[in-house]
């Protein structure tokens, strides 16, 4: 008696279950990603050996060099609320359009009496600007005491957290700038601060 043979199928997988998955993840990487802000004064920080993360949140960085100081703070509610605070205490009024726009600029380095200008400028123009800095000494009527003071009062008030600081200075910069700023801080009893650096190659 002859065998019946059985006629083969080939085996067929559906991926399209898994097309939607891969699709979904990656629009949800790129719709979350955060974009690297262009840093308005380029720096080249010193070298480490060693690699430690600094956190996205709750967290102002203090740009030294070219004899220039730069401040920024992450969280748009936290510049917003900074803004309305600085221009309280040094007698300027900032429109809703104009805090809304302050609020998406990383970082500055602009004097009081030139930040509403510099707010106004297309994104074009804001490339091609260059910032003087902010004003800085010791004392605590500089501006940059006073952007420092708002911001971690904006911080506490918005997150009940204390506000990070860190020093991005250049390699190049002399100390005594980067002095003044840490005298700064530690006159707002922040003893406790980082340094952004890069990896020292092996």
């Amino acid at each position: 008696m002859s065998r019946i043979k059985i006629p083969r199928k080939s085996t067929a997988i559906d991926m399209t279950a898994m097309c939607d998955v891969a699709f979904l993840l990656l629009t949800f990487f790129i719709l979350t990603a955060k974009l690297k802000q262009e840093d308005p004064l380029q720096v080249d920080t010193p070298a480490a050996t060693t690699k430690v993360l600094f956190p996205d949140i709750d967290v102002a960085t203090i740009t030294v060099g070219k004899g220039k100081v730069f401040f920024g703070a992450e969280g748009t509610d936290v510049r917003m609320q900074m803004l309305e605070a600085m221009g309280t205490k040094y007698n300027q009024t900032f429109t809703p359009e104009e805090k809304k726009r302050f609020s998406q600029i990383p970082t500055f380095g602009v004097p009081m009496n030139q930040l509403k200008q510099f707010i106004n400028l297309s994104e074009d123009q804001k490339k091609k600007y260059t910032q003087p800095g902010i004003q800085v000494d010791t004392t605590s009527t500089s501006e940059l005491y006073n952007w420092i003071h708002e911001a971690r009062v904006a911080v506490a008030t918005l997150r009940n957290k204390p506000l990070r600081f860190a020093i991005k200075g250049d390699a190049k910069q002399v100390y005594p700038e980067v002095k003044i700023v840490i005298d700064m801080l530690q006159k707002q009893s922040v003893n406790k601060f980082s340094l952004i650096t890069s990896l020292k190659d092996k």
